[in-house]
């Protein structure tokens, strides 16, 4: 969720986008003030970050180049950031769906970078074993594909940045009402703010393709490599939405839809 106005940016000095790294004067991004990311706050009221992906900025069209390329060399650890100018890294807010492509990565680093959605497709990096995100305060939720990520041990996230976290226990997006039928919504195009993703196109459970039923989305918070993180699922089916697993010991224990959910007491209060 973003307030209106030109956003705020500060200087990140972490790791690969440090002032040392390619790119010059270190990495700016946008501030993110969805939530208090300092003191618990728990009955406040959340949204999705609404920003699209513009495709013509030239730090997609880098992104994507230097996606191909590690797709083509096989290379084992891919740190995107560290080639893109501070004002390249700025424009990334997500990750295009091309990175399904790199089913040799074992290490994926995107220490401070200004995404606010990761898509469904790291569920396709069937190598990776460590995910590198520590300082992206702007990324409060994955999506559930990344459990098929199998491998996946290890990983360095802001905790304090995402949804329902134990220490501060921010609320999560209250999501929308099952959808029986997905005839009226254009599922290439979808509205952020309503949906957290611009496109859905397959079920998070079963992989089936969307458009051949319905659209049933839940949170579940589950332990993913070395952190407990809040997933949304896309369902297409109350059957499958009911198949998933019970959220991790001192989380909410059941897959819910968000909103003013009763969530356990943060380790704050």
């Amino acid at each position: 969720m973003t307030d209106e106005g030109e956003p705020t940016l500060y200087v990140n000095r972490w790791d690969d986008t440090s002032d040392s790294a390619p790119g010059g004067r270190g990495s700016y991004r946008d501030i993110c003030s969805c939530f208090d990311q300092s003191k618990p706050h728990p009955r406040a009221r959340v949204g999705f970050h609404t920003e699209r992906q513009d495709t013509s900025a030239p730090g997609w069209q880098h992104l994507l180049e230097l996606v191909d390329e590690a797709a083509d060399d096989g290379r084992e650890e891919f740190r995107p950031l560290v080639e893109l100018s501070p004002k390249e890294r700025r424009q990334v807010i997500t990750l295009p769906p091309s990175i399904a492509k790199l089913t040799a990565v074992k290490h994926f680093v995107l220490y401070g970078s200004n995404l606010v959605r990761i898509p469904p497709e790291i569920g396709a990096m069937s190598s990776l074993e460590a995910f590198s995100l520590y300082t992206s305060y702007r990324l409060h939720w994955f999506p559930y594909e990344i459990t098929r990520c199998l491998k996946l041990t290890r990983s360095t996230v802001s905790t304090r940045a995402l949804f329902g976290n134990y220490k501060l226990r921010p609320p999560f997006p209250h999501l929308r009402p099952p959808q029986d039928s997905v005839a009226e919504l254009d599922l290439a195009d979808l509205d952020p703010q309503r949906w957290g993703a611009t496109a859905i196109h397959h079920c998070s459970v079963c992989d089936r393709p969307i458009e051949q039923g319905a659209l049933h989305q839940v949170w579940v918070s589950l332990r993913v490599a070395t952190d407990v993180l809040p997933l949304l699922v896309s369902a297409c089916s109350s059957a499958c939405a009911s198949a998933l697993p019970a959220g991790a010991e001192g989380y909410i224990p059941s897959p819910h839809r968000g909103g003013r959910i009763n969530q356990p007491a943060s380790d704050w209060d």
